[in-house]
């Protein structure tokens, strides 16, 4: 038995776990930190901003404690459509329901859209707030960090300063240290092998929406969403998933399939390959793009599409 399992007993007293946020502008590396942080590729990661349109509990449960992680999404300034309306309140809401907020920056850049964040992490009286500074490796000039951190604490006191590389895995062992010192004394909300609340249809969705990310050039990505039309286990084991990419005109069509093709079977070949990683057993996927103009800005749409 564990201490998971026997909450009230005395092995338990020191167990902590909670709520924390991973919150920052687009494109700081939040989500790669959170995947860094779990051990497992669960959020979906691209070199564009503003990938993440939802929010995603990482579970990491070790002896001492359960740190539920919350990986939102950047916050976007002059949200002009619904979809980013819908996701700043999705980053908003996110932030009011924890124990403890990690502010994710990188280092040596402290931008408008960062103080923004701060303010709003700052609303919630008494939320304790820690400074990830994330891509340290990629700073060839160290000695500029200590006057940029000394300036920024004072400007914004945060209770305790981290310098990470998400990608490197470097730093990690310290902010989780950190984290857990500050959750409350509590039993664990999950199970030891659980590392989401997400289904695996919701993830489907999003290893999808990764490809668009990565293959897709300039602003197409960001005029596409995804929807699982249908997911079951066939009786041979393998998964069987069938999943609609919406865009906005019949032009974005035309690009996502590719000549003959040949981008949407690399889209899917690779979504394919990513979820038979992280769901560990083959899987049948076959894609659809279909239009439907304006969807980005109908409010009943979103809701379909799983924006919260």
């Amino acid at each position: 038995m564990n201490e998971t399992e026997h909450p009230e007993g005395e092995a338990a007293t020191d167990f902590r776990c909670g709520y924390v946020a991973l919150a920052g502008r687009p494109n700081v590396g939040k989500s790669t930190l959170l995947n860094a942080l779990i051990g497992v590729r669960l959020s979906i990661v691209s070199h564009r901003p503003q990938t993440t349109r939802h929010r995603i509990l990482g579970i990491s449960t070790k002896p001492e404690g359960q740190i539920l992680y919350v990986d939102t999404p950047g916050m976007h300034r002059g949200a002009k459509r619904a979809m980013n309306r819908s996701i700043n309140r999705t980053a908003r809401a996110a932030i009011t329901e924890v124990d403890l907020a990690v502010q994710v920056i990188e280092a040596g850049r402290w931008t408008d859209e960062d103080a923004a964040m701060y303010a709003a992490l700052s609303e919630q009286k008494d939320l304790p707030k820690l400074l990830a500074i994330n891509k340290v490796d990629l700073q060839k000039d160290k000695t500029i960090m200590l006057p940029f951190v000394a300036d920024l604490m004072q400007k914004h006191p945060f209770d305790e300063v981290y310098y990470v590389s998400a990608l490197k895995s470097k730093g990690l062992d310290g902010l989780e240290k950190g984290i857990l010192k500050r959750l409350p004394q509590q039993p664990a909300v999950y199970g030891e092998d659980e590392i989401t609340d997400r289904s695996e249809r919701f993830l489907a969705a999003e290893l999808v929406r990764e490809q668009l990310m990565v293959r897709l050039d300039q602003e197409l990505p960001y005029a596409t969403t995804v929807e699982i039309e249908q997911f079951q286990d066939r009786p041979d084991g393998i998964a069987e998933v069938h999943a609609v990419i919406w865009v906005e005109r019949d032009g974005q069509k035309a690009i996502v399939i590719g000549d003959g093709g040949a981008q949407l079977k690399a889209i899917g070949t690779s979504a394919r390959k990513a979820m038979e990683h992280l769901f560990e057993r083959k899987v049948f996927l076959k894609l659809w793009v279909k239009v439907r103009e304006g969807w980005a800005d109908d409010e009943n749409l979103l809701k379909r599409f799983g924006y919260e």
